[in-house]
């Protein structure tokens, strides 16, 4: 639940522009009368229409901007309709007042920065949903990124050298209703080690490629599906469900690969996998030398999220069963109820595979007790 205070400051305290706005109050051509009761329901968290967690100039600036008929945008402050003198009473009356939507976190960054979340479609869903886009996670230190609800097409998408397995199909429509929190980065060694105090990782010394200085922020392997819930159940986070994984992957993209520095909207080129993924024939040159690599090392995707694709695999929460996709149900697909051999689900490949494995919808399925030195996983938090 969000946590909100709401001090009033005196007049004088306020910006320049909060006069500007008392002014038009006075002058009469931003008055009308406002229901005690709307008045007393809100709470700061209604008027921090930017979601900096502070009701203030900038939440002002951005509800003078938008004047008029704005259904369903944050400076209703009301959510009658429209932007006007209620929702302008109503956000003066909580100036000053702390907001905390996501308490168990600290906010970075509340509107998606545009050169990062660079698919406009997905930065004004984030927006709409009014939760802060970049959050620190108090619990963990992980850093996660807001996914908004959408829908999309989950299963094959082939690329130029590799075809889709029999578990890509068929292809089907998924909506998830619901807003997210994702880790931008796989988890790293140094944040396991911080919560469970002990390091199982192979990668654990520097290298020609890693100084030592880096390898904390290796991604942390040698983990199994079944130690990370020890690690999840310590910090309240979840691993994100398949198709979670896959809709952030995609950011917007229908293509094998997410989007590339060279191809803003996604590729099926194996030859640029490397610009977004460490993996076989990107960071290895064969046998002893392939190692994983500090996270953050490759291009991000159109949400901003790094090494989705190549580095490690990573466990998510669903049972592995290839012909799940028959039979999943188009809205939040929870995963089957049990997994054929007992598997569970990875996604997005790893160090020791070629570009394939790399693709969006690409599915494999292990023992939820192997702790490979390629597996590792990346965390998720409902707001």
């Amino acid at each position: 639940m969000p946590v909100c205070t709401s001090p009033i400051p005196p007049v004088r305290s306020r910006s320049g522009l909060l006069r500007r706005a008392i002014g038009a109050i006075a002058a009469g051509t931003m008055f009308a009368a406002m229901p005690a009761s709307i008045a007393h329901a809100q709470t700061a968290c209604d008027a921090d229409v930017d979601a900096d967690g502070t009701v203030g100039a900038a939440d002002l600036s951005l509800l003078l901007s938008v004047w008029g008929s704005c259904t369903g945008c944050n400076a209703d402050v009301d959510n009658d309709g429209s932007v006007g003198a209620a929702d302008l009473s109503l956000l003066l009356a909580l100036w000053g007042g702390t907001c905390s939507q996501v308490p168990w976190a600290t906010v970075l960054e509340a509107q998606p920065d545009p050169a990062v979340v660079t698919n406009v479609a997905l930065r004004n869903a984030i927006i709409a949903t009014g939760l802060p886009w970049r959050v620190r996670d108090d619990a963990s230190q992980i850093e996660m990124v807001l996914v908004p609800p959408g829908t999309f097409s989950m299963g094959c998408s082939a690329s130029s050298l590799w075809g889709c397995d029999t578990a890509e199909f068929p292809v089907h429509g998924v909506t998830l209703t619901n807003a997210f929190y994702i880790g931008r980065y796989e988890v790293t060694q140094a944040q396991w080690t911080a919560k469970m105090g002990s390091n199982p990782s192979l990668f654990v010394n520097g290298s020609k490629q890693v100084p030592p200085a880096d390898v904390p922020n290796r991604p942390v392997e040698q983990v199994s599906w079944n130690m990370t819930q020890v690690f999840l159940a310590a910090t309240g986070l979840r691993l994100p469900s398949e198709a979670e994984w896959e809709y952030s992957y995609r950011a917007g993209t229908t293509t094998a690969f997410h989007s590339t520095p060279n191809s803003p909207n996604g590729t099926n080129d194996d030859g640029q996998a490397g610009e977004i993924a460490w993996y076989y024939s990107g960071s290895c040159t064969g046998g002893a030398a392939c190692q994983t690599r500090p996270v953050g090392g490759k291009s991000a995707n159109a949400l901003g999220i790094y090494d989705m694709a190549g580095n490690v695999a990573e466990w998510v929460s669903d049972w592995y069963r290839s012909d799940y996709y028959a039979e999943s149900p188009s809205i939040n697909p929870p995963g089957p109820s049990s997994g054929l051999f007992g598997y569970r689900v990875l996604r997005g490949g790893g160090i020791d595979y070629y570009s394939g494995p790399l693709r969006a919808s690409a599915r494999l399925g292990n023992s939820p007790d192997n702790a490979y030195w390629a597996y590792g996983f990346r965390v998720a938090r409902n707001p």
